[in-house]
């Protein structure tokens, strides 16, 4: 009677009290709850809404539901990154181990591709040998020795917010902006940061186009940060094109290597250093943003950035030897080259359609072919016999799982 009684008071407009949220989410959690009563609230709930209060106890709700990682014996800064998703958004590849090589604490947990934009885990684990499963205790551990963790959410951390999702994700109620800001914030408030850098993704290839709504997720965020002593930064980024020159898992790696060695895109770059600053500022361990600009070039430009990626992906049990040469990397079975007929310039890619096309299908579900594009001329002047593009086909799966994936160039605007 508890489910069905809040499911009513949502349905009429009405609001749940913390205690309410809470009894609800624990008893959905142990399986007293069915699948089908929580989809009718979580829709009662993307109709009329959350206020403030009821968000906040929501992401308490979920945040209790679970284990908590401890890190202030570290004696360092903990800062993480999150991003609202981005085709051929490979920043946090190149981020994290940037950030981690300054001395700051990174214990980065990322997710796995949805809708039409690709996931991190799915990116690492491109890397032969590379685990993203690790327990609390193995991610404390490496934190402590080297600095940064790149992980999955784990069964031990916001386990109410993990079957949530997969809720919303299949009754097609992801799009709600307070269930978007307690999802993400119940994990980022369990990693014990001192601080926490968003970057909220706006145009075409976003889940949120519109400006105002990516304001509401930044405040709404913001917000649930200052209510648990986790100071957020929010950035409001473009994704009105691809990020990059790559997408797909391997290739988006590869890409990721050689930006942390000072030669990838520059709009990549561009926007890993925007947020650096920010992560690097809420540290404290920076006077200025030109001061974290200098330390992060220096990073990159002394091979320090890339040589801590090494560390992490030999902690991981990954091979190590992929930054000296992405080759280790799966590799197409085909390669199809696309050649411009004239010269001009290719005006615009658009994100979500690229990205519909490249995402891996998940859930257990195989397909046997694995498409990946390089785009060599998008956004630049294009010769008379200029290559456009190239499409790399992959024809044998990738430990169990499609990996579609493809990959368009564009600039990126802050």
């Amino acid at each position: 009677m508890l489910a069905q009684r809040l499911i009513e008071r949502k349905r009429d407009g009405g609001r749940l009290e913390a205690g309410e949220w809470r009894a609800l989410t624990l008893a959905y959690t142990a399986g007293h709850v069915p699948d089908y009563q929580m989809a009718a609230f979580l829709m009662a709930c993307f109709i009329r809404g959350l206020d403030r209060e009821e968000t906040a106890a929501l992401t308490e709700a979920m945040l209790g539901s679970g284990d908590r990682l401890t890190l202030a014996d570290l004696g360092v800064p903990r800062v993480d990154k999150h991003s609202t998703g981005g085709v051929g958004d490979k920043v946090s590849l190149v981020l994290a181990p940037l950030i981690a090589s300054l001395g700051v604490a990174v214990p980065m947990m990322s997710g796995r591709g949805l809708g039409h934009t690709g996931g991190t885990l799915d990116k690492l684990e491109s890397i032969p040998g590379f685990r993203t499963s690790l327990t609390l205790t193995e991610a404390k551990g490496q934190l402590s020795a080297i600095g940064c963790a790149l992980i999955g959410q784990t069964t031990e951390i916001a386990p109410a917010d993990r079957k949530l999702y997969a809720l919303r994700d299949a009754t097609s109620t992801v799009e709600s902006i307070p269930l978007i800001a307690s999802s993400i914030m119940s994990k980022k408030l369990a990693e014990d940061l001192t601080g926490l850098v968003v970057d909220i993704k706006r145009g075409s290839g976003s889940f949120l186009p519109q400006l105002e709504r990516d304001l509401e997720l930044a405040e709404s965020m913001i917000r649930l940060g200052a209510d648990h002593g986790c100071p957020v930064v929010a950035l409001v980024t473009a994704m009105d094109r691809p990020l990059g020159r790559a997408c797909g898992n391997a290739l988006e790696v590869e890409e990721a290597i050689h930006t942390l060695k000072g030669e990838g895109p520059p709009d990549l770059l561009e926007l890993t250093y925007a947020l650096g600053v920010e992560m690097l500022l809420i540290a404290g361990i920076v006077e200025s943003a030109d001061d974290a600009r200098r330390r992060m070039e220096k990073a990159i430009g002394t091979g320090k950035a890339a040589e801590h990626f090494q560390k992490i992906i030999e902690a991981q049990g990954g091979n190590p030897g992929v930054v000296d040469d992405p080759a280790v990397l799966p590799q197409a079975d085909e390669c199809e080259l696309f050649n411009a007929p004239r010269r001009g310039f290719v005006a615009r890619v658009e994100p979500r359609t690229v990205g519909r096309g490249i995402i891996a299908l998940g859930g257990g579900r195989m397909k046997l072919d694995e498409r990946r594009l390089r785009d060599y001329g998008a956004a630049r002047r294009l010769g008379r016999a200029g290559r456009a593009a190239r499409n790399d086909l992959r024809t044998r799966p990738h430990r169990g799982r499609d990996r579609t994936s493809s990959a368009a160039a564009g600039r990126r605007h802050q």
